[in-house]
């Protein structure tokens, strides 16, 4: 990274960057960073607060585990440590991701505000703009993300209530609502939570619900319901894999409906593809609800001094208010000069296919698909950008199961795979043959087998590339 001039000669704090500026340190950010760096390219990633995955740091309550078992929320490249829990702690994962920045040697630039970022069409650079240096590159990559900064709804009347109003980012515990009436407004995972936490330390909840919601079991039978899902997807169409959840999810939960808990028509798997709306994994809320300890309202017509009016007619008095409205993107804010994103800052195209723009611009974390979605990004951006720093495409065979049997028959001399057109060695290590022979999609695991043949073998390929090349150099 070196200093660029001015047409005028000056110096000004202006910094050119060899690779591609990241803006943001939290899990895109990082992803994207270590996959580039596996394909042997630099970057500068800026982050706006003094430390990596600040909402995990500085914004989440102390009871929060992670949703889905831990092989779903690994970045690529590095797995979490095997003593550590199916779901992970908050305290967990954030250690998991300072262990993966420091084994990737990811140092990004804190403290830095992007206040703009625009592409410069006599240059054809982009040029960001922090509060004191303006960083140039031939490739920006946004991975601020879909949670940067709390959604704040507007209720007639908050401004008068006389209690605290705090947005879930500022909560910790319910150790500070001890006996207090608590009105929770939203009712997803983290107003779920965060009401089951305040029944802990004898506070009176209530959670307003304002829409449709799904609610499932995070476990059918002992086994994750998310991995269940992901596995019928592979055999069987995806309305139907959402009418068996429900089905589970009946058996299990009972009725939900009759706990002002009423289900959306769309199935929760279809619903989260197209709205992104994630069902809510039930960790214990529904057993307090059933029993009357989390009170169940609609939603609020208007906010009182003393409390809050509700739309069926009711009001009631509370002491304290916890907006559990999620969050929302920032990029509007400061990403200049490009359709590429919507006004609500999300990309235009849909996944899986917006993870890419135009003049070197690229986007992580954008999915709607968790850190599956980040992985699958990150890796998509690290081969495009690879490719322009000189390293030439490397042909695959793209295989089905289904085709493969028809391929053998022309795929002569080797007898890596079997009569059937399987790798003979079984998962995880059937994607490397002898002699350059590679494969992938075999592994009867999905698209997360997919994906890790798929690193292992870019990995693989690009180790042995490099020292190809470093070797030419040297003569």
């Amino acid at each position: 990274m070196g200093s660029c001039k001015e047409d005028n000669g000056n110096l000004p704090n202006c910094l050119w960057v060899e690779g591609p500026i990241i803006v943001g340190a939290g899990p895109s950010g990082l992803a994207v960073s270590a996959c580039l760096k596996e394909n042997g390219v630099p970057s500068v990633i800026l982050e706006r607060s003094d430390c990596i995955a600040s909402l995990w740091q500085q914004k989440t309550y102390d009871r929060l585990k992670l949703h889905l078992p831990k092989q779903f929320c690994e970045l690529p490249l590095l797995g979490f440590p095997e003593n550590f829990p199916k779901y992970p702690t908050k305290h967990q994962f954030i250690s998991y991701m300072e262990s993966y920045a420091k084994h990737f040697s990811i140092e990004p630039k804190f403290k830095q505000v992007v206040q703009r970022a625009e592409f410069d069409q006599v240059s054809g650079v982009w040029r960001v703009q922090t509060q004191n240096f303006e960083y140039v590159s031939r490739w920006i990559i946004v991975a601020t993300g879909e949670n940067a900064e709390p959604k704040i709804p507007e209720i007639p009347g908050s401004e008068r209530f006389e209690g605290p109003v705090v947005h879930t980012s500022g909560y910790r515990s319910g150790s500070e609502f001890k006996h207090q009436r608590v009105l929770v407004v939203g009712c997803g995972n983290s107003g779920m939570e965060v009401s089951l936490d305040l029944c802990r330390y004898n506070a009176s909840p209530h959670m307003v619900v304002r829409s449709t919601i799904h609610i499932l079991p995070r476990e059918m039978f002992g086994l994750s319901t998310f991995g269940i899902a992901m596995a019928l997807l592979k055999w069987i169409p995806l309305r139907l894999v959402d009418k068996l959840l429900l089905l589970m999810a009946n058996f299990t939960l009972g009725n939900t409906d009759r706990l002002g808990l009423h289900r959306p028509k769309t199935g929760p798997i279809e619903l989260k593809n197209a709205t992104g709306k994630t069902p809510v994994l039930d960790v214990g809320a529904l057993s307090q609800i059933k029993s009357g300890n989390i009170k169940v309202m609609e939603g609020v017509r208007e906010i009182t001094r003393k409390g809050a009016k509700f739309m069926d007619g009711q009001e009631r008095e509370f002491d304290s208010i916890i907006l559990a409205t999620g969050y929302k993107s920032n990029v509007p804010s400061w990403f200049k000069g490009s359709d590429f994103f919507t006004e609500e800052g999300m990309p235009k195209t849909p996944f899986p296919s917006g993870w890419k723009g135009e003049n070197g611009l690229y986007a992580v974390g954008f999915t709607r698909r968790g850190l599956l979605g980040t992985s699958a990004d990150a890796f998509n951006i690290s081969r495009d950008i690879g490719g322009g720093f000189g390293c030439p495409g490397i042909p695959f065979f793209n295989l089905s199961p289904s085709i493969t049997p028809v391929f053998i028959l022309l795929f002569l001399g080797s007898d890596f795979f079997t009569e059937e057109g399987m790798p003979k060695t079984p998962f995880p290590s059937g994607w490397k043959g002898e002699n350059g022979l590679y494969a992938v999609g075999f592994t009867r695991r999905g698209l997360l087998g997919t994906s890790a043949d798929a690193f292992n073998i870019s990995r693989d390929i690009g180790d042995q590339w490099r020292a190809l090349r470093d070797s030419n150099l040297q003569r």
